[in-house]
């Protein structure tokens, strides 16, 4: 009885698998619209055909909410909602949870993976003992998928690392890639063999809480060495996105070589009623740990993104160095 809003681009594994293929293997029917940043042309289609999953990433769902021509009665078929392929925002989830009064569910994985390793789902009732099955724990990426498993282990040592302690995170389960093709030596970099079990390495950094749920907390490449401490980019972002209060301006940090302190970080930023002046005053004004204090911060047109609307880490990089003076 379901029905597919299918907008997400299939030359991403998210769109692709889950979007193009999944409808096309079980036979929902496919609503398609060929641009994800529509997002009053997917709530119009979403309203004319009554679709009830709509898959995005936080970035696509962000729209929505923004968009002041997407009325909340466009979106009141939605059975389920959920994020993948990027970190879903807490400010996007309560925006969007605030206009559409529709919860988001949050899913994990990579394209090594197929892509999907685990998702959060809505609670659900035993009718024969009235047991709650929880299926979501907010903050989490869920549980993972039948025939999936987590291991969250020391970086250095792989050894397992108890509940709720951060690790490298491992997953193990059918929908792990055979390898790259024709890249034997990147395949053995990410594929590890375990208690007779085929792991893949994921990069990222996270815990497994008591209740089973995986919470991701970085990706272990988007840490930058600041005087011999290793700071998140990501919660740079976060702690100046606080201290903005502003939810119009988008922020992305990237680190940087520094002769003095190794790197440095350097934060871009883009919004239309800002000014870099306005950020760093606000930065200056808040508590912010000092590591936490960019460097730089950098005004652009927009922030570097990929297609499936993950940050280009490489060209953000790239562009920083450009735009900071010699």
């Amino acid at each position: 009885d379901d029905v597919m809003m299918s907008c997400l681009p299939p030359f991403h594994s998210f769109g692709l698998t889950v979007t193009t293929l999944l409808p096309l293997v079980e036979g929902i029917p496919m609503v398609c619209h060929p641009d994800p940043t529509d997002s009053l042309g997917v709530a119009k289609a979403v309203a004319r055909y009554q679709a009830t999953l709509l898959l995005g990433t936080s970035t696509f769902l962000s729209f929505y909410s923004r968009n002041r021509k997407v009325h909340p009665l466009m979106l009141e078929s939605l059975r389920i909602v959920v994020s993948g392929a990027e970190k879903l925002s807490e400010r996007v989830r309560e925006e969007f949870e605030s206009k559409f009064q529709r919860p988001i569910y949050e899913g994990y994985g990579a394209t090594e993976t197929t892509p999907v390793a685990s998702v959060n789902i809505p609670d659900a009732i035993d009718t024969t003992d009235w047991k709650v099955q929880q299926g979501s724990e907010r903050g989490s990426v869920g549980m993972p998928l039948p025939g999936t498993c987590f291991r969250v282990v020391d970086p250095d040592t792989y050894e397992p690392l108890p509940f709720g302690e951060d690790g490298l995170i491992l997953i193990s389960g059918n929908q792990v890639m055979l390898g790259y093709l024709n890249d034997p030596q990147r395949t053995e970099d990410v594929i590890r063999e375990i208690d007779g079990l085929r792991w893949y390495v994921t990069g990222d950094k996270g815990h497994v809480t008591e209740s089973g749920f995986l919470v991701i907390v970085d990706r272990y490449s988007r840490f930058a060495k600041v005087a011999g401490e290793m700071v998140s980019l990501t919660r740079v972002e976060q702690a100046v996105g606080e201290a903005l209060g502003d939810g119009e301006v988008e922020l992305a940090a990237t680190n940087l070589p520094d002769a003095k302190r190794g790197e440095k970080i350097v934060l871009l930023a883009c919004g239309t009623n800002t000014s870099g002046q306005a950020i760093e005053d606000a930065i200056a004004a808040a508590e912010l740990d000092p590591l936490l204090r960019p460097a730089n911060v950098l005004l652009v047109d927009e922030i570097p993104k990929l297609g499936s609307g993950k940050l280009d880490l490489g060209r953000l990089k790239r562009v920083a160095t450009e735009l900071l003076p010699a």
